[in-house]
């Protein structure tokens, strides 16, 4: 999932490690990597569920040594190693690491949190005694949360995979405070959109209240300002910006309001905005009924995927394809200029590919992302082949 700021969410479940014995530590090592490599040259976030380590699951010394050394400058802080060791290490053993840990040199870090969910006063005390060693830059970013339903405030926890056991841990973890569950809050219900709502709403709902225009209002501001100013900033789309920026942003628009990007005197908050937009989306600018053919795009020959591609497009209704055939084309521009802004087609697809689809039910899972990426890339790369033989209202 995606945190409220739009970076991805990697969750790291302990309950999850099997009996030390049983585990084949060389390929979980390169399983972490796999995965990290998949989001660490973007802005990220981790959530970290304690419950469920035990001696039994506890990595050997030898095994952590390995894997802190292969988490190198590429990888998140050196700081969260240190999280994850001290949390499952005894001091002593915690100790003899802290030399090597330290001797890595200060690097630019794209872990922008780090949740660590269901911490024992073990972890509070150690933090404390190490604070000092760690930057207030660093320390900002963590935040320990004693119930899972505290992830609201930061992201839709609904959409993590969280195992059954660190549920029924919480909900013990509540029948203990004061005996009983906290009273239920009574949530009012959703107030209907504003007629100059832009977020969270359908693009059918904004065509109907912007006089039949089918690129939608922030979508069309967003992409023409990064045309002009952001075309060539090395990591468009990649940085995230101030959340509270975001939302009073978001309010501006919704209520109708113009919004000049000028004022806020930072290129990625307009990125951040295009990106949000897309992810409110009710549902997915590639509707819920191409999942499963983007899914199947690994399976086609590769001398066929464009044309297969194609195919999935031509399906799409007229403003989803409309308003799809806008983006990319910008997309295609800004991977035109990956020389000065580092953004490749691969680079724009990984950030791009889960806010233009995604499952009907739950999330995607870590193989979709393999396709739905592809797929993504695909239509960057051969923008001009893929949807130049559809024609669209205005052309």
């Amino acid at each position: 999932g995606d945190d409220n700021s739009g970076r991805k969410v990697i969750t790291f479940s302990c309950c999850r490690m099997p009996p030390s014995h049983q585990l084949n530590h060389t390929r979980l090592l390169e399983y972490l990597k796999y995965t990290l490599d998949q989001y660490v040259e973007n802005d990220y976030t981790v959530v970290y569920f304690h419950y469920g380590l035990k001696s039994l699951n506890k990595p050997s010394l030898k095994w952590l040594q390995t894997a802190y050394k292969e988490f190198d400058r590429k990888y998140a802080s050196k700081v969260f190693g240190l999280i994850f060791l001290y949390s499952i290490l005894p001091c002593r053993k915690f100790k003899s690491l802290l030399t090597i840990s330290f001797s890595f040199p200060r690097y630019k870090k794209n872990l922008k949190a780090l949740y660590v969910v269901h911490p024992t006063n073990f972890i509070k005390i150690l933090w404390n005694i190490f604070k000092p060693l760690i930057s207030h830059k660093f320390g900002k970013k963590i935040t320990y949360l004693n119930y899972i339903s505290d992830l609201r405030e930061h992201l839709k926890y609904d959409q993590l995979n969280i195992p059954q056991e660190v549920i029924r841990h919480d909900e013990n973890l509540r029948r203990k405070q004061k005996g009983k569950l906290p009273p239920v809050v009574k949530v009012p219900p959703p107030r209907p959109p504003l007629p100059t709502q832009q977020f969270g709403v359908s693009l059918q709902y904004i065509k109907d209240k912007n006089k039949g225009e089918l690129i939608p209002p922030v979508m069309k501001e967003t992409v023409s300002y990064l045309k002009i100013k952001g075309l060539q900033v090395e990591g468009l789309f990649r940085r995230s910006a101030s959340i509270q920026t975001i939302k009073d942003v978001q309010k501006l628009y919704n209520q109708g309001k113009s919004v000049n990007f000028d004022d806020y005197h930072d290129i990625h908050i307009p990125a951040v905005i295009l990106k949000t937009f897309l992810r409110e989306l009710p549902q997915p600018l590639l509707t819920f009924e191409c999942y499963d053919h983007i899914l199947g795009i690994t399976s086609v020959e590769s001398s066929l995927r464009v044309t297969r591609s194609k195919q999935i497009i031509q399906g799409l209704p007229e403003h989803n394809y409309v308003v799809l055939k806008y983006l990319i084309c910008f997309l295609h521009m800004v991977s035109q200029e990956s020389i000065y802004n580092r953004m490749t087609a691969s680079s724009l697809a990984c950030v791009f590919g889960l806010n233009l689809i995604w499952p009907s039910k739950g999330t995607a899972s870590l193989s979709a992302l393999v396709p739905l990426n592809l797929f993504t890339e695909l239509l960057i790369d051969f923008y001009v082949n893929i949807f130049h033989s559809r024609t669209v209202p205005g052309e």
